[in-house]
């Protein structure tokens, strides 16, 4: 019972970070469904697309103002203000009376979910012992896959029976039980150490800009012309200029240790989700699929997911970390591979549904692994600040790949629907396989691996001192 994270020590704490996590991700894929019955009764369609980019980018803010949060004073206040934001944007949302009103509601609840994500990483550096880190990853990992799956059904019907403003009123009232089974579990979660260095939000600004850029992409990538050109362009610069200063330095360069780990993150997200886009599009346009039938390969690539976390929890341990990461990469390399076959029509479908139950699995076998070894590879008071290093490069790549391969799509899909498609599954297939190389990599933890932070600055080592004799077992 030792290795069970449900044991009566952390019973009570585990089910109410599980419940927020799921609260979390199923508030993201609910209103997605909700959302075009919210925009016809609120006569707001020229903000739909706001409604979403302004999410994420609170979302990019919140998780770096929680990071040096968490580190400074522990990650009790950074929760307890995010589920305010959080159930607070929900009531906001849930009695819009327009458009803006509702924008504000869904900003305000990305930032809160934000602050919620990272604060919860720390949490399980802090509350659980190390060999039940990857249990933990593995129950959020799940937490995240099954509202995906059963998510918009429910959503669906809450709207259809109710109305959509339960969708958003219904979460506010279920986050008052997961905070109570929370609470007991933060009392005592201080930070160690002074917390002098990561007490100063000094990276809020480049955070900002960060976000910025991201919002800028979104629009270009919506727009046509030289109008789309230019947005994208001051986006992209914006994103080379200020997501360095977020992320670990040597994370471009693929440094070994925590760097790494940061890296394929950003690359294994980044190749799922621009081919979990594009796959659903390619069957029902070009094999005349309905919408249900095509949607079913995310289904069929969420349930594996869950079942590699699952497996990545209770048994993957017998392998090292790096051995876990190289596989799942593999698998979403195979699962990109077989997908972008059946552009080809003599290609059964049945490969691609088979191949994509290889890339969830691949994606539930490294993204808890890479969770757990970040807490591992981080000092103590740096917790907060990798945590959201991590949940930003995944953030961050992602956006920057969909709003690129979107654009290429639009471009080629009238003259040549095949080379569109492919177009989005080669920039997949090669961030998969540039993330096998970087796996090799990801777990060597460096005795000096640095700290994001401007560059010049002395980093601070990233292994924490309970740790330091174990890297050979890295």
């Amino acid at each position: 019972m030792r290795n069970s994270p449900l044991t009566p020590p952390y019973r009570a704490l585990t089910v109410g970070m599980v419940a927020l996590v799921s609260l979390v991700a199923f508030e993201s894929v609910a209103v997605t469904t909700a959302m075009p019955t919210v925009a016809r009764a609120l006569h707001g369609l020229p903000l739909y697309a706001l409604a979403f980019g302004g999410v994420f980018a609170a979302g990019v803010v919140a998780m770096v103002i929680s990071g040096g949060w968490s580190d400074a004073k522990g990650p009790a206040a950074p929760i307890w203000i995010g589920v305010a934001a959080f159930c607070g944007g929900l009531l906001i949302a849930g009695s819009a009376q327009n458009m803006w009103m509702l924008v504000v509601g869904r900003v305000t609840q990305g930032f809160g979910g934000g602050l919620i994500t990272v604060a919860l990483y720390v949490v399980v550096g802090r509350a659980y012992p190390p060999h039940l880190h990857p249990r933990v990853f593995s129950a959020f990992a799940g937490a995240w896959v099954v509202p995906s799956i059963a998510g918009p059904g429910l959503a669906g019907l809450i709207v259809e029976q109710a109305g959509w403003r339960w969708v958003f009123l219904s979460m506010a009232l279920l986050t008052a039980p997961a905070v109570l089974l929370v609470r007991p579990g933060l009392r005592g979660l201080t930070a160690p150490g002074d917390g002098s260095r990561r007490g100063r939000f000094d990276r809020t600004g480049w955070a900002v800009g960060a976000a910025v850029s991201m919002g800028l992409l979104n629009v270009g990538g919506q727009r046509r012309g030289a109008v789309a050109l230019v947005l994208i362009g001051l986006a992209l610069a914006g994103l080379v200029m200020f997501t360095p200063r977020l992320l670990p330095r040597g994370t471009f360069s693929a440094r070994p240790g925590l760097p790494s780990v940061v890296l394929l993150r950003g690359l294994a997200g980044a190749a799922f989700i621009q081919a979990d886009v594009f796959m659903p599009l390619m069957l029902s346009r070009e094999r005349g699929f309905s919408p249900s039938a095509a949607g079913l390969t995310l289904t069929i690539g969420g349930v594996s997911w869950f079942l590699g976390s699952w497996y990545q929890g209770r048994w993957g341990q017998r392998l090292a970390p790096r051995r876990r990461l190289q596989i799942g990469l593999a698998l979403i390399a195979l699962g990109v591979a077989t997908a972008a076959a059946c552009v080809a029509p003599v290609v059964p479908v049945v490969v691609c549904v088979a191949g994509w139950t290889f890339a969830g699995f691949g994606m539930g076998l490294s993204y808890p692994t890479m969770s757990a070894l970040t807490l591992r590879l981080s000092a103590p008071a740096e917790q907060g600040v990798n945590s959201s290093a991590l949940q930003l490069s995944d953030s961050l790549f992602s956006t920057t790949v969909l709003a690129i391969g979107g654009t290429l799509f639009a471009a080629w899909v009238s003259s040549s629907a095949p080379a569109a498609y492919l177009a989005g599954f080669t920039i997949a297939e090669v961030l998969a396989l540039l993330g096998v190389l970087v796996a090799l990599r990801a777990g060597e933890p460096a005795a000096a691996a640095e700290a994001p932070g401007t560059p010049g600055t002395p980093g601070t080592p990233q292994l924490s001192p309970e740790l330091a004799g174990q890297r050979s077992a890295g």
